[in-house]
């Protein structure tokens, strides 16, 4: 009871249970390979035995710590084992095992941070982040382990790490290259100028896609077609993200010269403001649509535009939707939208014609399309345009 009553005790009793742990983990994983060899039972049995090894061991540690020379059996054993773990074999398998440990708890530890479903900046920095610290502190784990190791390995390792320090201020004139793409990564993150999830377009459109991975040296971007762009942060000059705080549709429709311009602007607005009021894409707008009205008299027609504030990474599917719908009122208002005019010039051989029907009936099938249910949902995914290389 004296013995229990001083901190030190209990303090030792803490840490010889946190090795025993780390130790049995440590078993645990070793024994994993020969899950596919061993039958059940036997490979129960293996990690029971192996259970009931770091049970006894520590409990004779522990009757050593506590000094209970009364149990003579754990109380000499606890003592051999003491004197085992103080060779160099015996700290390296501990330091082994906690290192196991504690690359074992940083994933486990970030797999429990989950960001939110809802595209928003928020989401953006936990992602990146997340990828970032996880990578860094197995980084951390694996480089104290290395050096701890080799201190109970009997190499000193403080010249290492002199020496080291010289080799690496060598290598770094001749890694130039890395370090500014250290150091641009650094910034990127620090500003948040993109992150995990975001649609950007590297240096003035030559590469472009979704952001996969970041980290301090590299930017892994998704194409369209699943093709995966690796650029290390010190190439990119410029940056182009499509996906960030806001974003905005040009909803734009060409319509030809004979068309009534102001019943052409009348059937625009009415779309767009019907978009607007329909629940299931009200959610996507930010503001109420923006009708500019005529923006260019091109060679084939006239283009008019209206302009739609959105949530980041929905205008590709608010923009497919306006293009259907505003095909539909064209059609039903009987404005015609312009096509390329060709000049064809037909040889000496007769000219054969034939007569067909515009539908059942004699009706055109236009007429029977309906505007405001889509019979497929369009996507949210960015349009083919956006992975130009």
């Amino acid at each position: 009871m004296i013995q229990l009553q001083k901190p030190q005790v209990w303090l030792g009793l803490g840490l010889t249970l946190l090795v025993a742990y780390a130790l049995y983990r440590f078993g645990r994983i070793l024994l994993r390979p020969l899950e596919g060899y061993v039958r059940g039972p036997l490979l129960t049995a293996l990690k029971g035995l192996w259970l009931l090894v770091v049970a006894v061991s520590w409990l004779a540690v522990a009757t050593h710590i506590a000094y209970l020379p009364s149990v003579p059996v754990l109380f000499d054993l606890g003592q051999d084992i003491e004197n085992g773990f103080r060779n160099s074999a015996g700290q390296v398998l501990v330091i082994l095992a906690l290192a196991l440990i504690a690359w074992n708890l940083i994933g486990s530890l970030s797999a429990r941070i989950v960001a939110e479903e809802e595209f928003n900046r928020r989401t953006v920095r936990v992602q990146t982040l997340k990828g970032v610290v996880e990578s860094t502190l197995k980084a951390v784990v694996v480089i104290i382990g290395l050096i701890a190791g080799l201190q109970a390995l009997g190499v000193n390792a403080t010249s290492l790490l002199a020496g080291v320090s010289v080799l690496g201020l060598a290598v770094g004139f001749g890694a130039q290259s890395l370090i500014k793409d250290v150091f641009t990564g650094f910034f990127i993150l620090l500003e948040d100028q993109y992150g995990v999830g975001d649609v950007i377009t590297v240096n003035t459109g030559q590469l472009s896609g979704n952001v996969e991975r970041l980290n301090l040296r590299l930017t892994v971007l998704r194409a369209l077609d699943g093709t995966v762009h690796i650029i290390p942060n010190g190439q990119i000059q410029t940056v182009s993200v499509s996906s960030k705080d806001w974003s905005r549709v040009v909803a734009t429709v060409d319509v030809t010269y004979a068309a009534n311009i102001n019943d052409a602007l009348r059937v625009l607005e009415a779309v767009s403001q019907e978009l607007y009021a329909d629940p299931e894409w009200r959610g996507f707008f930010l503001d109420a649509p923006e009708i500019q009205g005529v923006t260019q008299l091109a060679p084939d027609g006239v283009t008019l535009r209206a302009l739609f504030k959105v949530q980041p990474k929905s205008q590709y599917g608010i923009g497919r939707e306006f293009n259907r719908r505003i095909k539909i009122a064209m059609d039903q208002a009987g404005i015609k939208i312009p096509s390329p005019q060709r000049t064809i010039t037909l040889g000496n051989a007769p000219l054969e014609i034939k007569l067909t029907r515009e539908g059942p009936e004699g009706r055109d099938l236009r007429d029977t399309q309906e505007r405001t249910h889509a019979p497929v949902k369009p996507s949210l995914t960015r349009d083919p345009e956006e992975e130009e290389v």
